[in-house]
């Protein structure tokens, strides 16, 4: 499957980059973690309007994802740990979405994502 450029949307990504141990004022060590992304990445790739039946059975009838993309770059470095910023392009704001899935073929890559409510 090719995807047509027309048919793309601007999208933004962050990576997982690891965890960092939280210290408190005297640098002992609280046991808690900040956990760490890299800068949020421009990406144009297919979303889905919505999820589907033919998108269903791609991913297991018990994923639950509300919307799909999808790309011809088999590389793309997106993950299950990736955050996104789709509806809303403001990457200032907190995220609007996460990976649920991703599914990798032989030309092509589909990445199921669910919507989450994040507060700043």
């Amino acid at each position: 499957m090719r995807t047509l450029e027309r048919n793309k949307q601007t999208i933004y990504y962050a990576l997982y980059e690891g965890k960092e141990p939280l210290t408190d004022e005297y640098g002992n060590s609280t046991g808690e973690y900040e956990v760490l992304y890299s800068e949020p990445v421009l990406l144009k790739i297919n979303v889905s309007a919505a999820r589907g039946e033919y998108s269903t059975r791609q991913f297991g009838e018990t994923e639950n994802y509300d919307k799909v993309l999808v790309t011809d770059d088999i590389n793309i470095p997106i993950t299950e740990t990736s955050l996104l910023w789709i509806d809303d392009t403001d990457t200032s704001k907190p995220h609007d979405y996460i990976v649920k899935k991703v599914a990798k073929s032989l030309n092509s890559v589909a990445i199921a994502v669910s919507k989450v409510s994040v507060s700043a």
